[in-house]
């Protein structure tokens, strides 16, 4: 058990995971560990049996679970997790009027943001099976095939290297490589495609999310150009991590190459995101972000070009950073892979 003497509420998701290593399921039955308390109130065909250190106060069907939670608060003042559903809070709110809620990445940023060694490995351990599947990936055919069915193949390889969970197999080719974020689809990947990969899932309970881009065939000077400049920003943006340095400032080091290679309107994302038990959580490097960097802190540096209509580029690593600077835990080549 973590941050004994904090008040807080934590519901099912990845704060529950980090406190008890308890996975039980979301639904509109209340499950809430409260904490510096150590009870966890649970419905009672979910009840887990004893839990060393914590009370277990099970509710039944019919019962009001909120007037429960509401009399073991003993604080002012609790931070709830981020994955608690409305429902659960605003009743909650109802009964405990006395009590003010806040949000437990907006006033306990660090919580889960620092890893220890052990969280550090099995990230590192996460990142080797994604890079393995990278390096499987390029060997494949990707001309004539559609993106549905090179995605398939990157989701099997992530499970062949140990991955219970498969979160995201992003195969954006051509003009759809334009779109950060597209849903994968039928386009035929032909001669000339620029295609963005980005994949990841969970490892033993922890985060993988890695990026490269590949070129069907040769491209073009205009592509290798543009790519360079997304290089050269990701490998800019991993030197200026340091204790210390503020969040935002990888953010802004990344972005000022790519604007001042004239293409600032085309990198239209934050530059990264932490990464643990799921594979988007604090700490986010993006403008206005202040929190200073931890040793322990794990996230992706990700810059990227998206010209509409044409093609994208986008190189992803995740980083820790460590007492002198950063260590990428991502290792495959960062150059323009060439698939047939």
């Amino acid at each position: 058990m973590k941050a004994l003497d904090d008040a807080l509420l934590i519901t099912p998701g990845p704060d529950l995971v980090y406190f008890t290593g308890l996975r039980p399921p979301m639904t509109e039955r209340l499950t809430m560990l409260i904490l510096p308390a150590r009870v966890l109130v649970v419905p009672a065909l979910e009840h887990p049996g004893d839990l060393p250190g914590l009370e277990v106060v099970a509710w039944h069907d019919g019962d009001d679970p909120y007037a429960l939670v509401a009399e073991l608060l003993r604080e002012p003042a609790y931070a709830i997790s981020d994955s608690a559903w409305a429902m659960h809070l605003i009743a909650l709110q109802q009964a405990a009027p006395h009590v003010r809620f806040t949000s437990m990445t907006a006033t306990r940023p660090l919580l889960r943001a620092v890893k220890s060694e052990a969280e550090v490995a099995l990230l590192a351990a996460a990142a080797a099976a994604a890079d393995a599947t990278y390096e499987q990936i390029l060997s494949v055919r990707f001309r004539g095939r559609t993106e549905v069915r090179i995605a398939a193949e990157l989701s099997d390889l992530l499970q062949q290297h140990g991955h219970e969970q498969v979160d995201f197999t992003i195969v954006a080719s051509g003009p759809n490589g334009a779109d950060p974020h597209h849903h994968i689809g039928d386009r035929v990947l032909t001669e000339g495609d620029m295609v963005v990969l980005d994949f990841g899932g969970l490892k033993d309970g922890y985060g993988s999310d890695t990026s490269r881009t590949v070129h069907v065939g040769q491209p073009s000077e205009e592509e290798q150009q543009v790519f360079d400049i997304v290089r050269t920003a990701q490998q800019a943006a991993f030197e200026a991590v340091r204790p210390g340095v503020a969040c935002q400032e990888i953010d802004r080091v990344a972005r000022g190459i790519i604007e001042d290679a004239g293409y600032g309107q085309f990198f239209i994302h934050r530059t990264g995101h932490g990464i643990g038990l799921t594979t988007h959580e604090p700490p986010y490097l993006v403008r206005g972000e202040q929190q200073p960097l931890v040793p322990g802190m794990c996230f992706s540096i990700e810059p990227g070009i998206y010209l509409p209509g044409r093609f994208g580029v986008r190189i992803e690593d995740i980083v820790t950073v460590t007492e002198t600077g950063g260590r990428r835990l991502n290792t495959t080549d960062h150059g323009l892979a060439i698939v047939s």
